[in-house]
């Protein structure tokens, strides 16, 4: 409640509203929240549990550092929260394919991979289009019929012989839910057929369309927690055994000896949890394979939001947020010098770099509830589209509301986090910028394929100056740029420049440091980096692209 304004606002809008200008000296009193009254079941929860980053980190720092003890068959553990974050958590994390599904999903690969569906659809014509849309999905649930019915003769015969599409709905469901279900875990994966899925299940969820087609087309993804609860074993996630069974072996810095022993414990307490919580209705593979899903989850952390983290060390460890120690290692950008178009002091710029690698951080931490609420977003059949040519051809321009209220959860979360923002606040959801939340959810999928290679760099100059001796590569690093050191320097400070200068768009309206306009930035430092003086280490480090081979490199 801000006593100048005599309004109640909620935690969100009323730190937007108050954060700058004459309203930043008014008064806030936070009031008593009662218990919201749940409306609808199958909506998923927009934002993120009321404990903030911090808690969530000390956390699974609390549960990575379990040990399983052999001898007494328990985790020794000094913190209980685990369980609880954990549980929440696996409301999101999708469930890893079985080998049937497996199969199931290369047929529809391939039969996305030859359907025309967006080239049929969405286009500006005249004529019926709903009657389009109702042929061109038939038309590939019977490509998926035949090649069900060439892979397993058998199994297509009992399927489809004397039987409509209606008649199978339930297998149509299953074959598109695992698509759905298999992209999340796996965002390099079907860059082209995705979006071709979700756009015809988008469509089939309009009325008239489904009166025709004459079946459903959805059902609720498959995640962890979902597949527990229907077996009455949920409460298998409070298990303190869980941080081992599904904990990451990274073997950097480790001896030999020391990762096989977290192996052999790993393994160890993964068939105890099976053994202990199986039961007649839930077998012990089902367990196993709700625990492999769950260390799924660490490994995309690890890929994805982990450059994050290592940007920010990196940019805390060789920039003084005060001042440039020289002025080829300044921050500092000027509008219209080298395509800015911002102008940022160095302190400005360092914590404009500092505060956009967090919000990606965080955003990459809740991507999966992010992916959920995107998911819902796009098929909900009250949220009609529109086609428009956004000047970047034409696309579906689609209200996201609850991609927005858990996009700004997680803004308003980093931006009490970091303290002093600087630049926009904007997100773009459902406009020319981003029109739809297959458009936002896609952008940010992006951060690791950017930040990846960079820190790949930086890691191959640092192998090379622990080196005792001097290496051919340290030679010509030194030779070209003085030393390893101040090599690895001018990369970032280049990449912390040009990357967030709010160069990239068409025209000045859709660059700048709105939410967006920051990747976009970082997109534009990417299309030019064979321009840059660092690039032949780019080079010697095995780089080959932004979007090429596992992280970018060969």
């Amino acid at each position: 409640f801000c006593e100048q304004c005599q309004e109640d606002f909620c935690d969100v809008c009323g730190s937007m509203i108050h954060r700058t200008g004459r309203r930043r000296q008014h008064v806030l009193t936070k009031l008593d929240v009662a218990a919201p009254i749940e409306t609808d079941d199958t909506a998923p929860a927009a934002a993120s549990d009321s404990e903030d980053t911090e808690k969530e980190g000390e956390a699974l720092e609390g549960a990575m550092a379990v040990t399983f003890s052999a001898d007494s068959g328990r985790a020794e553990t000094g913190s209980g929260s685990f369980g609880a974050w954990i549980t929440e958590r696996a409301k999101y994390i999708p469930l890893r394919l079985t080998l049937k599904e497996r199969k199931y999903l290369r047929l529809l690969e391939a039969a996305l991979n030859v359907s025309e569906y967006t080239d049929k659809v969405d286009i500006l014509m005249y004529g019926n289009k709903t009657k389009r849309m109702v042929g061109q999905i038939r038309e590939l649930c019977a490509i998926l019929s035949g090649l069900v019915l060439a892979s397993d003769y058998k199994a297509g015969q009992t399927l489809f012989e004397d039987r409509q599409f209606e008649d199978n709905e339930e297998f149509f469901q299953k074959i598109f839910e695992i698509g759905r279900r298999h992209k999340i875990m796996n965002p390099d994966k079907m860059r082209n057929e995705y979006g071709k899925l979700m756009y015809l299940l988008q469509d089939s969820q309009q009325r008239d369309v489904s009166e025709l087609l004459g079946f459903s087309t959805l059902k609720p993804i498959k995640t962890v927690h979902a597949v527990l609860e229907s077996l009455n074993v949920a409460y298998i996630l409070e298990d303190e055994m869980v941080a081992v069974a599904t904990k990451e072996i990274v073997a950097a810095g480790k001896s030999r000896a020391q990762v096989q022993l977290e192996i052999k414990q790993k393994e160890r307490a993964l068939e105890y949890l099976c053994k202990a919580y199986a039961t007649h209705e839930c077998p012990a593979d089902v367990i196993r394979q709700c625990l492999y899903s769950i260390g799924d989850n660490h490994a995309f952390l690890r890929f994805n939001r982990d450059p994050c983290d290592r940007m920010l060390a990196y940019l805390k460890a060789n920039f003084n947020p005060l001042k440039a120690d020289s002025n080829s290692l300044s921050l500092a950008i000027l509008s219209g010098r080298d395509g800015a178009r911002l102008s940022h002091s160095h302190s400005n710029q360092f914590h404009y770099v500092h505060q956009t690698l967090a919000l990606w951080r965080e955003l990459l931490h809740d991507m999966f509830m992010l992916w959920h609420s995107a998911d819902t977003d796009l098929l909900a059949a009250r949220h009609a589209y529109r086609l428009t040519d956004t000047g970047q051809g034409l696309h579906r321009v689609q209200p996201c509301p609850r991609v927005s209220a858990a996009a700004h959860a997680i803004l308003h979360r980093t931006q009490k986090a970091v303290g002093r923002w600087v630049g926009s606040a904007m997100i773009h959801l459902g406009d020319r910028n981003v029109p739809n939340a297959l458009m936002f959810i896609d952008k940010y999928n992006q951060v690791s394929s950017i930040l990846n290679p960079v820190v790949r760099v930086l890691e191959f100059l640092d192998s090379h100056a622990a080196c005792p001796e001097p290496t051919d590569v340290s030679r010509f690093v030194e030779a070209s740029h003085g030393s390893i050191d101040n090599a690895k320097k001018l990369i970032l400070a280049d990449f912390f420049r040009s990357a967030f200068d709010g160069s990239g768009a068409d025209n000045f309206f859709d660059a700048g440091s709105c939410i967006d306009g920051r990747l976009t930035s970082a997109w534009n430092w990417c299309s030019a980096i064979e321009k840059k003086p660092f690039f032949n280490i780019f080079l010697l480090a095995g780089f080959v692209g932004f979007n090429g081979g596992p992280e970018g490199f060969n």
